[in-house]
């Protein structure tokens, strides 16, 4: 038996091999050394206590081997090795032999026990007691040489005896921390049990060496610390999967299903049916003037030194002052040289109609107004948006889409802007991502060429042809044209002139944009038409001195203001100390932002404030408008024969079902909102409902304002679609009748018609958000959060 290199008896292992196998676990159990390189070492610690595993290469059993009380003579290796590794010793390859290994393998093949893991767990640990060897004719090709085929030689009948007591008093001797449950080593939780005691000798002998290659844990130690990668795989794999695909569309599906039951008691309208309200006439016997541009003319050929504009540096200082005469010159010579100048191949650049972009900043508004006029002249379609910031800016990209299927190719700016423009590295204005190709033409003074005396524009502004494209973001965050007609145009600067009183060499203060909404309708076009004087102030000027609107109204003895509700609100933070500031000229405080629920606190606290500076209470003009319906509403002075401003306490639980309750303004869930006034003259108002067939609304029911006028847009640029559906709404009656004999423009505001004919806005469609059956807006989230701001008053219905 010394002879092939078994010992008679086996020893138990010696310290010094138990805490270097501990430490190997250590180093597996961190991480810190693969699988594969603990097989190696611990082969090599274990090599001499292991001597019947052959493939071993015998030098690491001469670098391993420790003296022992039970190690035998340095002949057995040597005769070892002397030895072929392939060959096998003929007399023990009896048939007897054979056939009992052949049929112990036989038997755990037909058990169907699970496959080996290549990675095994570092958590739990199997006795070789409970662990059912696995199928060898399987095993993995690359599991290094202890695991290959072939590898095992089969122990002869006469060793058996020596054998498993020597695995036996290995185990016995080992660490107790190194027994775990088998059962938590194989799926299911069932412990395998042990080999049978009828199988022959030598097919127990060559299990059990089998099971101890693939155990291992055998006398060692367990440390149970796992590193943190380690143990963060663990968590990952314990989280449970996505579902698949189709259960998102089956839990859907199954949601649909679920009708929801409307609430007995929920409130439900009961009024009458409403009516279309009719605005009043356009007053007759006025004299007008036929078209926009013609009035232009006659004031800057015979008031050439009326002053038209004033533009305002961030300092509140007056830098320019462009008169009538200015302007009319001005946009003569632009639209000479659009006409004339600009050429492709002999050919005109541009035709009538063709679409022109106009980029200037906030603070440039008399080039604007130049540029602005100036096409209306050449008969080119402008087409006002901001300044682009960055070459990808995301509200840039839909703007660029607009310009595109505007068939924009050309852009009119000033020096100074272009200058600030992002550059390409020839020099040239960089390509904006999503825009078309641009060609840019500064409009300064110097780069315009002077038209002869004979020569005269051709415009015709008074048809149906468009006149400017205004640009509107969706709360999607798409952007859409809103095409305004010439005719339009006309009747909307006649309509505010009428509602607003307006005269000539007025003075208006113009806190707004003066590229789109109310400052252009305001601030650019009406003002024209009455030769007033705009004084505009730029929101950079706001931001340094909120009261710079307020110190200018009473400088110029303005007469009317345009502003936010924002602006109201700045001015009331920073007016501590100022009290030399008077707002007694003020006949008209126009408030384009009325409609906002929010509106209503500000107002009320601005007049508190500044009444006692001569601000009168009738003066506040809240309005409403849309840039599809342009002006909707607009209170009026009870000079202009504007009934008595009215407040309306809402119900939020009827609201938020669409139903209007008057309630009482000591509860905290009530609304109170503010009329924007009287509809337009010459328009016709009626409320639909906001799903399906616009039916008209009852009187208690809250719905879409819907606007029938010649003031209003005409068409969303390139988009029949939603063109058809937003521009020409048939209101219907609950028997079906269409209401009026042409069709009305949906505004996307909600809201009601009140007593005395006023209308109360609530809300607005793009905020809408549904929960079930109930309805909320955005706007009242919005009020809700400037509610918490620690301010000097508080919002009211928050």
């Amino acid at each position: 038996m010394a002879d092939r290199g078994c010992p008679l008896e086996a020893a138990p292992l010696p310290a010094e091999v138990r805490e270097s196998l501990a430490e190997l676990e250590l180093e597996l159990s961190e991480g810190d050394i693969t699988q594969k390189g603990y097989e190696k070492k611990r082969a090599k610690l274990l090599a001499r206590y292991i001597p019947l595993i052959q493939g071993i290469d015998p030098s690491l059993q001469a670098e391993n081997r420790i003296p022992g009380p039970s190690q035998t003579t340095a002949a057995a290796p040597k005769q070892q090795k002397s030895r072929p590794t392939a060959s096998r010793d003929e007399r023990f390859r009896s048939d007897v032999h054979t056939e009992a290994v052949q049929a112990a393998l036989a038997k755990y093949k037909e058990r169907k026990m699970p496959m080996p893991s290549k990675r095994r767990s570092v958590l739990v640990h199997s006795s070789v007691e409970t662990y059912t060897p696995p199928d060898t004719s399987s095993a993995s090709e690359d599991e290094g040489s202890l695991r290959r085929p072939g590898r095992l030689t089969s122990t002869p009948l006469q060793s058996h005896s020596s054998v498993e007591p020597w695995l036996d008093r290995v185990i016995q001797g080992s660490s107790t921390s190194s027994s775990a449950s088998s059962t938590s080593s194989h799926p299911g939780g069932r412990p395998t049990t042990a080999p049978s005691a009828a199988a022959t000798p030598g097919a127990a002998a060559t299990t059990a060496l089998a099971g101890l290659e693939a155990h291992t844990h055998i006398g060692v130690p367990v440390n149970s610390r796992v590193s943190s990668k380690i143990q963060q795989l663990l968590n990952t794999l314990k989280r449970p999967k996505r579902p698949p695909l189709k259960e998102f569309f089956v839990d859907d599906f199954e949601e649909l299903l679920e009708v929801q039951q409307p609430d007995p008691n929920q409130p439900k309208p009961e009024g009458s049916e409403t009516s279309v309200l009719r605005g009043e006439p356009l007053t007759a016997g006025v004299p007008r003037p036929p078209s926009l541009l013609a009035t232009l003319q006659r004031w800057g050929t015979t008031q050439p030194k009326s002053p038209c504009l004033t533009a305002l540096d961030t300092t509140g200082k007056a830098i320019y002052t462009l008169t009538y005469g200015k302007l009319w010159s001005r946009s003569l010579k632009l639209a000479y040289t659009l006409l004339n100048k600009l050429t492709s191949k002999n050919e005109p650049l541009l035709k009538p109609g063709d679409r022109v972009a106009l980029v200037f900043p906030n603070s440039d508004p008399v080039m604007f107004m130049v540029a602005f006029y100036g096409c209306l002249l050449a008969e080119l379609v402008p087409v006002p948006i901001e300044v682009p910031l960055t070459r990808k800016d995301a509200g840039s990209q839909q703007v660029g889409f607009l310009l595109g299927s505007c068939g924009v190719f050309l852009a009119l700016t000033t020096d100074a802007c272009q200058k600030g423009l992002p550059k390409a590295q020839t020099g040239e204005v960089a390509a904006f991502k999503g825009w078309p190709p641009l060609s840019w033409l500064v409009i300064d003074g110097k780069h315009l060429a002077k038209p002869p005396k004979d020569w005269h524009p051709l415009a015709q502004d008074t048809g149906t042809g468009t006149a400017y494209i205004e640009y509107k973001t969706s709360k999607e965050g798409s952007t859409v044209g809103v095409t305004v007609s010439h005719a339009s145009l006309l009747a909307q600067c006649r309509a505010l002139t009428q509602a607003c009183g307006y005269s000539e060499a007025e003075t208006l203060t113009n806190v707004l944009d003066f590229k789109r909404d109310a400052g252009l309708w305001h601030g650019v076009l009406t003002s024209v038409m009455n030769r007033m004087h705009v004084v505009s102030v730029p929101y950079a000027l706001m931001k340094a001195n909120p009261l710079s609107w307020i110190q200018k109204v009473c400088f110029y003895k303005a007469r009317a203001a345009l502003v936010k509700s924002r602006d109201m609100h700045w001015s009331l933070l920073a007016q501590r100390g100022q009290r030399d500031v008077s707002l007694s000229s003020l006949r008209m405080l126009i408030v384009a932002d009325g409609a906002n629920p929010w509106s209503i606190s500000s107002c009320d606290a601005f007049l508190n404030v500044f009444q006692s500076r001569g601000l009168r209470p009738e003066v506040i003009c809240p309005c409403a408008s849309s840039p599809e319906a342009l002006t909707v509403a607009i209170r009026r002075p009870p000079d202009l024969g504007g009934p008595p401003p009215r407040k309306a306490v809402l119900s939020m639980n009827g609201l938020s079902y669409g139903v209007i309750r008057v309630d009482t303004e000591e509860k905290l869930s009530v609304l109170t909102v503010q009329d924007v006034g009287q509809v337009m003259p010459g328009a016709n108002v009626c409320v639909v409902k906001l799903e399906g067939t616009p039916y008209l609304c009852k009187t208690d029911e809250v719905g879409e304002i819907c606007v029938s006028s010649s003031a209003t847009g005409t068409a969303y640029y390139g988009l029949l679609g939603i063109t058809k559906n937003v521009f020409e709404a048939v209101p219907v009656t609950t028997g079906g009748a269409p209401i009026f004999d042409r069709p009305f423009t949906r505004t996307g505001l909600l809201g009601f018609i009140g007593p005395d004919n006023l209308v109360f806005i609530v809300g607005k469609l793009d905020g809408l958000m549904v929960t079930g059956v109930r309805r909320h807006n955005a706007d009242d989230v919005v009020a809700t959060a400037l509610a918490v701001e620690p301010m000097k008053f508080v919002y009211r219905g928050r």
